[in-house]
C-alpha cells in the first residue's frame, strides 16, 4: 500500500500569497513599532490602501537644503540602543564593547624634544549590561575629539575614558593607543645619525574601579647564537675553515605597568633600559666601519632567546616607576624553519593562563 504525504516544500500559488499579504496588513494596524522591528523591519513600508499603491514615490536626488532640528531627530529610530526585546543570542553580560583602530593625530610629550604631532591608532571599549541591547559607538570618538587639541598624556586619557564612560553609563572601560615614535640614533662609528621608529601603545584599564596605565613597547635587535658562535670559533681553531655564526632579526615586546606615585617614565626612558639590556639593537644609518662595528658588537653579546627576556627583566626590575610587568621575545630564526620564543611575568597583572593563538604572529618586524 502506498501512502501518499503532503509535499511541505511546495511553492504558494498566488491565492495563498494575497491572503497572507491580507493578513500581514490587518496584523501591521494594531502591531507596534517594537513588534514590526522584532519581525522584520522591512515590513514597515508596506503601506495598505492609497489608491491601489502599496508603496510610497521615493525620491532618487540628494535633499542638499534639508535641515535637521531637534524635532527630527527625536523621530530618527535607534535600534542601536533599543530595549532589551531585541537582543539577539544569550543575554550575557559583554566585557568589552567598542571600536578599533579609530585614527586621528595626537600631539605626544617626548623626553628631549618637545612635543610631536603623530598618527593615532586608537582602541576604546567599555563593558555593556546583560540588558542592554548595545552602545552608541560614536560617542567614544566624539569624547576622543574634545580633548584632541590637548598635548597627549595619561591625564588626556583619563578625561577621554571618564566622558564616555559617563556618557555611555557603563562601569568598566579601556583605551589604548597606538603609534610609531621616532627617535634619533647615532650610528656606532660613522658618526652619523637617523630616527629609528619604534610601536609603542599606552593602555588606560578600569576594572571595578580600578585603573592601571599600561605601556607596551617593540623594540627589535639582532640576536647572535651562543652555540652557532662557538662552533663557528671551534672550526677556525681547529681545521682553519672560514664560518659564520648565525644571528637573525628578533623583537621583544615589552609590557610594564606603571607606578603613577614614582615619577614620569618617558618612551626614551623604557627604550634606553633595552639598550642596556641587549644593546644589539637594528641599525639606522650603516657605513663600512658601522658595519663592522655591529658584528663585533654581535659577537660580544651572544643571546639565546631564555637570556633576552632575563636580560629586559633585570632591567625592568631596577626601575622604580614600572610595577608588574611581561617580556615576549621572538627570536626569528636563520637557521630552523621556526622561531625561539619565550614569555617572562612579573606580578598579576599580565598574567594569564591561555595565549592568542597568533601573538608570536605579531611580533614581526616589518622594515
Amino acid at each position: 500500500m502506498n501512502i501518499h504525504t503532503p509535499d511541505l516544500n511546495a511553492t504558494p500559488d498566488r491565492e495563498e500569497a494575497e491572503a497572507a499579504l491580507e493578513l500581514l496588513r490587518a496584523w501591521l494596524k494594531r502591531a507596534t513599532t517594537t513588534d514590526i522591528l522584532e519581525l522584520d523591519p522591512s515590513v514597515a513600508r508596506l503601506v495598505p490602501g492609497g489608491d491601489g499603491v502599496d508603496y510610497p514615490a521615493l525620491s532618487r536626488s540628494y535633499p542638499d537644503g534639508f535641515a535637521v532640528d531637534d524635532g527630527y531627530k527625536s523621530t530618527l529610530p535607534d535600534l542601536q540602543n533599543g530595549p532589551a526585546s531585541l537582543i539577539r543570542g544569550a543575554k550575557k553580560h559583554l566585557q568589552h564593547v567598542g571600536i578599533s583602530n579609530f585614527r586621528l593625530p595626537l600631539q605626544v610629550h617626548t623626553r628631549d624634544n618637545g612635543d610631536l604631532t603623530l598618527e593615532t591608532s586608537v582602541t576604546g571599549t567599555v563593558s555593556l549590561d546583560a540588558d542592554k541591547k548595545g552602545i552608541n559607538m560614536s560617542r567614544i570618538m566624539r569624547s576622543f575629539y574634545k580633548h584632541a587639541e590637548a598635548s597627549f598624556s595619561f591625564e588626556v586619557i583619563e578625561a577621554a575614558l571618564d566622558d564616555y564612560k559617563s556618557d555611555l553609563e557603563s562601569f568598566d572601560a579601556r583605551i589604548q593607543m597606538r603609534f610609531s615614535f621616532p627617535m634619533r640614533v647615532e650610528s656606532l662609528r660613522s658618526g652619523l645619525s637617523g630616527y629609528q621608529y619604534y610601536d609603542i601603545a599606552l593602555e588606560l584599564v578600569e576594572q571595578a574601579g580600578v585603573r592601571k596605565k599600561i605601556m607596551h613597547l617593540d623594540y627589535v635587535y639582532s640576536s647572535t647564537c651562543p652555540c652557532s658562535l662557538e662552533l663557528s670559533e671551534h672550526a677556525r681553531a681547529t681545521r682553519g675553515q672560514l664560518a659564520t655564526p648565525h644571528s637573525q632579526r628578533s623583537v621583544a615586546r615589552i609590557s610594564v605597568e606603571l607606578d603613577p606615585d614614582a615619577g614620569c617614565l618617558w618612551f626614551e626612558d623604557l627604550i634606553e633600559a633595552c639598550r642596556r639590556a641587549v644593546p644589539t639593537e637594528t641599525q639606522v644609518m650603516v657605513k663600512r666601519e658601522d658595519e663592522q662595528a655591529f658584528a663585533e658588537l654581535n659577537a660580544a653579546n651572544p643571546i639565546f632567546v631564555e637570556d633576552a627576556a632575563r636580560l629586559f627583566c633585570e632591567q625592568l626590575q631596577a626601575d622604580v616607576r614600572i610595577g608588574d610587568f611581561r617580556v615576549i621575545a621572538s627570536h626569528q630564526e636563520s637557521l630552523h624553519s621556526h622561531d625561539a620564543v619565550s614569555i617572562l611575568v612579573e606580578g598579576e597583572t599580565f598574567d594569564t593562563t591561555s595565549l592568542d593563538p597568533k601573538l608570536f604572529n605579531t611580533l614581526f618586524h616589518v622594515g
